[in-house]
C-alpha cells in the first residue's frame, strides 16, 4: 500500500443559510469517508438546529427558494448541534488509517466547520502545536485547489456545476449535502487517477 492510501479523507459538504458563521447558521452537512484510490468506509449526514440569535440572510433564503427542495433538505428534522457534532466526531474516530478533512472549496466549508468545532467541541480542523488531542492527523485539502493544480484553470472557475459530470462520478450536484459530498468524493478519486504528468485530456 502506498503512503497516500493510508489516509482516510473526510469529504464534507455543508449548506448554510447565509455567509457569516454566527449571524447565520449551518443548516446541514454530510461527509463521505474515502481513500484517494476509491475505498469508501461510510457516510454521515445531519441537519442541525440553527444557532441561537441567528437568522437566514435574505439573499441566501431567496436562492434556496429558487431551487426546489433544497431548503427542505437542509432544514427538515434538525437535531441539537452538540449532539450532531458529538456523533460526527465519534464516527470520524472509528475510521481506519490517518484522517484528514477535505472540501470544495475549503475556504468556505472549512471555515464553517472549524467555527462550529471550536464553538461546540474541543476540536478544530487545524489544531495548534500544543493541542495533543486531535481529531485530524494532517492538514485539510481543498479539492478545488487540487483540481486547479491539475488542470491549470483558476479555482474560481471550477465550481462543481462547471466540471465534466464524469469527474463527479455522474452524481448530480443538487445542493443536498450528501449528494454533493458523494460527488466530491468521486472527484478526489478521479483526480488521484490522473496523478503524475498532467495528461492533455485534463481540460475543461
Amino acid at each position: 500500500m502506498s503512503h497516500r492510501d493510508e489516509w482516510t479523507w473526510i469529504i464534507t459538504d455543508i449548506e448554510t443559510d447565509g455567509p457569516w458563521p454566527g449571524a447565520n447558521s449551518m443548516r446541514s452537512f454530510a461527509s463521505v469517508a474515502t481513500t484517494m484510490d476509491g475505498r469508501t468506509f461510510g457516510e454521515f449526514e445531519a441537519v442541525l438546529e440553527p444557532l441561537p440569535g441567528s437568522a437566514p440572510h435574505p439573499d441566501t433564503k431567496q436562492w434556496f427558494d429558487s431551487c426546489a427542495g433544497t431548503w427542505e433538505a437542509a432544514t427538515t428534522d434538525p437535531r441539537p448541534i452538540v449532539e450532531v457534532l458529538s456523533d460526527w466526531i465519534r464516527w470520524i474516530r472509528e475510521l481506519p488509517g490517518k484522517r484528514a478533512f477535505a472540501a470544495a472549496p475549503l475556504a468556505f466549508d472549512g471555515t464553517w466547520m472549524d467555527h462550529y468545532l471550536r464553538r461546540f467541541t474541543n476540536y478544530a480542523l487545524a489544531q495548534g502545536p500544543y493541542e495533543t488531542d486531535r481529531l485530524f492527523d494532517g492538514p485539510a485539502l481543498c479539492l478545488r485547489s487540487y483540481t486547479a493544480a491539475l488542470t491549470g484553470q483558476p479555482p474560481a472557475e471550477l465550481a462543481a456545476p462547471s466540471l465534466p459530470p464524469k469527474w463527479l462520478g455522474d452524481v448530480t450536484h443538487t445542493h443536498r449535502a450528501i449528494d454533493d459530498a458523494r460527488g466530491f468524493a468521486n472527484l478526489l478519486h478521479f483526480l488521484h487517477a490522473q496523478r503524475g504528468p498532467v495528461p492533455a485530456s485534463l481540460t475543461i
